[in-house]
C-alpha cells in the first residue's frame, strides 16, 4: 500500500525552528513534484512552499527568507526547514506528493496532516 506520512510537528516557542518529514511509502517508484501546504482554524488551505522532481523550489511570501524546503530522493523524502517560526506559523501542515506507482505512472497522494503550534 501507497502511503505518504508526514512527521516533526510539534508545540514551539516563538522564534523556534521545526523540521518537517514527507515520507512516502509502499511499493513505490521515486517521488516526483512535491508541495508543503497548511491550514490554520478559520482559514483557507494555502500553499507554503513545492520542490519539483530537478531540485526546483517556489515559497509563499510568508515563507522566504524562514523556511526551506529541500528533498532527499534516495529516501523518497521532503524536508521542509522552519526557523524563526511565528504564531501566525500555527497550522496543520500537509503534504502532496506525486509519487511513482509504476515505471511509467504517477498519482497524487496526500498525507494526513502533522500539527504545527507556535505559541509561548
Amino acid at each position: 500500500q501507497v502511503q505518504v506520512l508526514e512527521s516533526g510537528g510539534a508545540l514551539v516557542q516563538p522564534g523556534g525552528s521545526l523540521r518537517l518529514s514527507c515520507a512516502a511509502s509502499g511499493r513505490i517508484f521515486g517521488i516526483y513534484f512535491v508541495g508543503w501546504y497548511r491550514q490554520a482554524p478559520g482559514r483557507q488551505r494555502e500553499v507554503v512552499a513545492t520542490i519539483a522532481s530537478g531540485g526546483s523550489t517556489n515559497y509563499a511570501d510568508s515563507a522566504k527568507g524562514r523556511f526551506t524546503i529541500s528533498r532527499d530522493n534516495a529516501k523518497n523524502t521532503v524536508y521542509l526547514q522552519m526557523n524563526n517560526l511565528a504564531p501566525e506559523d500555527t497550522a496543520v501542515y500537509y503534504c502532496s506528493a506525486e509519487v511513482g506507482v509504476s515505471t511509467l505512472k504517477t498519482d497524487l497522494y496526500w498525507g494526513q496532516g502533522t500539527q504545527v503550534t507556535v505559541s509561548s
